[in-house]
């Protein structure tokens, strides 16, 4: 969606009524958002509303991107929004071989979140570990069992918003719509996963609203 550099169009201030849906709207998506809506946007702010290429909507405020919108679609978070509040949404991880793709602004695919070091969430289908040696036994449950807190949780529908995460990396460089639901992921291990998402370095990541 955002591969190539981008010109914002006309900017517009959003009308206080629609503003108070816009911060409602967030809250009800991203419960966990919901004790920062205040910092994120702040009553008495003024949102402004400007028009990307390929009929999207960003909702900036004193020059910094918020949140963005393509046509009714749910209304996702910028990035550096993610980076500010990562435990607020759910989440996924790809292994280490698909960071570039996916850097690349290329479509995430299963096989790099159904390999060893992609994550999914647990759901109800029981992942088997792989067997480990008596002396690595110890070290491998305790982080087996951090890993399941942080990924764990009912599966995702298809459409839901999700943050992907880089094996070895600490920021995520993702968030896109899945395209398909991850018990399907989990059952099928192949097919596209993400195909429009925002990634780091993208031309939302890098545009300026100065």
């Amino acid at each position: 969606m955002f591969k190539k550099d981008i010109s914002p169009g006309a900017k517009s201030k959003v009308k206080s009524s629609v503003q108070r849906a816009i911060r409602t709207k967030i809250t009800e998506t991203y419960p966990l958002l919901a004790p920062h809506i205040d910092e994120i946007i702040p009553k008495k702010s003024q949102l402004d509303l400007l028009k990307l290429p390929d009929r999207v909507t960003l909702y900036a405020l004193d020059s910094s991107p918020l949140f963005f919108q393509h046509m009714d679609d749910p209304i996702i978070p910028h990035l550096r929004i993610v980076h500010q509040f990562p435990h607020a949404f759910r989440r996924i991880r790809i292994d280490r071989g698909a960071i570039r793709f996916v850097l690349s602004g290329a479509t995430l695919m299963a096989p790099g979140l159904t390999s060893a070091g992609g994550r999914l969430p647990s759901g109800s289908i029981s992942e088997k570990a792989p067997e480990s040696t008596a002396g690595e036994s110890a070290r491998n449950e305790e982080e087996q069992e951090d890993e399941d807190k942080r990924y764990e949780g009912r599966d995702l529908e298809e459409g839901e918003v999700v943050v992907v995460e880089a094996e070895g990396k600490e920021e995520a460089c993702m968030i896109g719509q899945l395209r398909v639901g991850t018990r399907e992921i989990k059952e099928k291990k192949k097919g596209v996963v993400i195909d429009s998402g925002h990634y780091l370095g993208d031309g939302l990541w890098r545009m300026e609203l100065d």
